[in-house]
C-alpha cells in the first residue's frame, strides 16, 4: 500500500470516529478492522497485509506512528529521528537509514509531545531540550528547532527487556572471566567503580550487570536524569529521577539534589546513572562519607582521560583547589573500568584500573587489567583482557569484607594468545 493510500485510510477513520475521545483501543481496533473489511479498493490484500494494516493503522493513533514496529523489534538498538522525513537505526551494529517517514512535521511533533507528557516533561520553544523515557524503559532525548536545524529531531536507545547479566558478557567476550570474578569480589566488598567509556560502548548495561553483585539485603538508591537502571536483583531499591522546570521556571530536581536527598534515606549503596556535570562533587563527596559500594557511569575516552574530566566537572560545581579536588577523588573512587566500542563494532573492557592513590599531587593509576588485541580475523578483532601482572594495592576493603586478598593472575607475554577466538 502506498502511503497516498494509507494518509487517506488513516483520514477517513480519523472523521469516521473521533480517536481523540474516550474510545476504547477495543473499540477503535474493530473500527479499522471493519472498515478496512467495507472498503472495495483493499480487497486485493491478503488476510496477513489486512492484519499488519490493522496494526500500523493502530499505532498511527494510539502509538508511536511509524516509531511503534521500531521500538517492537529487539534486534534495533537506536532509532535516530533527524527531521519528519528522515529516520535511521542501528540493527546489529550497523546504521541504516529507512525509506518511511512521518507524514507531516506536525504529525512528528505530536509524537513528541505524547512521549514527553506520559513522563510528566515539558519540551517547547522556551525549553526545546529534554531527556525522557518511554513505558518500556528506552532512553529518550529531544531536541526541537530552533536548536535542531532540519527540524524536531529524536534518539530513542533501547534496551534489553532483562538486563544483560555478567555471564552473558563473558560469553560475548566483552569481558574475561578473571577479570569478571575480580568485578564480582570488588562490588561484593564495597569498593566504589566508576564505568566509563565512550558514547554507546555499553556503560549502562555494564552497570546493570555489575549491580547484580550487589548483596540482597542492601539498601540502594539509584539517582538518574531519565530513569533507566534495571537493578532486579535488589528487593530494597529507590529509585530517583530528575523534574525540568515548569513554564514558569520553577520546580527543577537536579541530579545534585537528588544526591543530596539520597544521603538522607538510609542507603547502604548510591547509584548514579551518569555524571556530566557539577554532580559530579556530589557524588565524590557521597563515596567519602561512608557510601561504600557506590557505582556511577561517565564520558571518556581512556580511565586516565576520565580522572581529568571527573576534576573539569567537580571544578565547575566550586572555586576549589585543584589538589583538593584530586584528594577527593582519590580517596572516593577505588576502580576504574573502561569500555570502549572497537572497529568491529563490539564493546569491550579495554582498561582496570586501581586508584592507587597521590603522589606529588597527581592521582596514580595501577593497571590491573588491559585489553590486548592479537589480530582481524575476518572483520572481527581478535584478543581479551589479560592482567598486567600488578598486585591489588588496597585490600582493607577486602578483609573487612572477611574475604581476604584476592590473588591477581600474573601476565606472561603470548598469554593472550586464544582469547576472544
Amino acid at each position: 500500500m502506498n502511503e497516498e493510500l494509507f494518509r487517506q485510510l488513516r483520514s477517513d477513520i480519523r472523521s469516521g470516529l473521533d480517536v481523540t475521545s474516550a474510545v476504547g483501543n477495543a473499540e477503535l481496533t474493530a473500527y479499522i478492522k471493519r472498515t478496512i473489511l467495507e472498503r472495495n479498493d483493499l480487497r486485493y490484500l491478503t488476510a496477513q497485509e489486512k492484519h499488519e494494516l490493522v496494526k500500523k493503522l493502530f499505532d498511527s493513533f494510539r502509538g508511536l506512528d511509524v516509531l511503534q514496529p521500531l521500538v517492537d523489534n529487539p534486534k534495533i538498538t537506536e532509532i535516530m529521528i533527524n527531521s519528519h522525513e528522515e529516520i535511521f537505526v542501528e540493527e546489529d551494529g550497523e546504521i541504516r537509514r529507512l525509506p518511511q517517514g512521518f507524514e507531516s512535521r506536525s504529525r512528528l511533533e505530536d509524537i513528541i509531545q505524547t512521549v514527553v507528557s506520559g513522563v510528566n516533561r515539558v519540551v517547547n520553544d522556551a525549553s526545546p531540550i529534554v531527556d525522557a523515557r518511554l513505558k518500556d524503559g528506552s532512553r529518550v532525548n529531544i531536541v526541537l528547532p530552533p536548536v535542531a536545524l532540519k527540524g524536531p529531531a529524536m534518539t530513542i536507545r533501547k534496551f534489553p527487556e532483562t538486563p544483560m547479566t555478567m555471564d552473558e558478557l563473558v560469553r560475548r567476550q566483552a569481558v574475561s572471566p578473571e577479570a569478571a570474578e575480580l568485578l564480582q569480589i570488588l562490588v561484593a566488598a564495597k569498593y566504589n567503580i566508576f564505568i566509563s567509556g565512550g558514547t554507546g560502548s555499553g556503560k549502562t548495561t555494564f552497570l546493570n550487570a555489575l549491580s547484580q553483585y550487589i548483596p540482597p539485603q542492601e539498601r540502594v538508591i539509584t539517582v538518574e536524569d531519565s530513569a533507566e537502571l534495571q537493578i532486579v536483583t535488589v528487593p530494597n531499591l529507590v529509585s530517583l529521577e530528575t523534574r525540568n522546570a515548569n513554564t514558569e521556571g520553577r520546580g527543577e530536581i537536579t541530579i545534585r539534589d537528588l544526591i543530596r536527598s539520597s544521603l538522607r534515606m538510609r542507603p547502604n549503596r548510591i547509584v548514579v546513572g551518569e555524571v556530566r556535570g557539577a554532580e559530579c562533587l556530589d557524588m565524590l563527596q557521597a563515596m567519602n562519607t561512608g557510601h561504600d559500594g557506590s557505582l556511577s557511569t561517565g564520558h571518556s575516552n581512556s580511565a586516565r582521560d576520565m580522572l581529568s574530566r571527573l576534576e573539569t566537572m567537580a571544578l565547575s560545581a566550586a572555586d576549589l583547589p585543584i589538589p583538593v579536588v584530586r584528594q577527593q577523588i582519590g580517596s572516593a573512587i577505588d576502580i576504574f573500568v573502561h569500555l570502549s566500542r572497537l572497529r568491529d563494532r563490539s564493546r569491550r573492557v579495554v582498561e582496570i584500573c586501581e586508584v592507587a592513590g597521590l603522589s606529588n599531587g597527581d592521582v596514580l593509576l595501577n593497571p590491573l587489567y588491559e585489553f590486548k588485541e592479537m589480530e582481524e580475523r575476518g572483520g572481527k578483532v581478535c584478543g581479551g583482557l589479560v592482567p598486567c601482572g600488578n598486585p591489588l594495592l588496597h585490600t582493607d576493603k577486602l578483609k573487612l569484607a572477611g574475604i581476604g586478598a584476592y590473588p591477581l593472575a600474573h601476565y606472561e607475554p603470548g598469554s593472550e594468545r586464544g582469547i576472544g577466538t
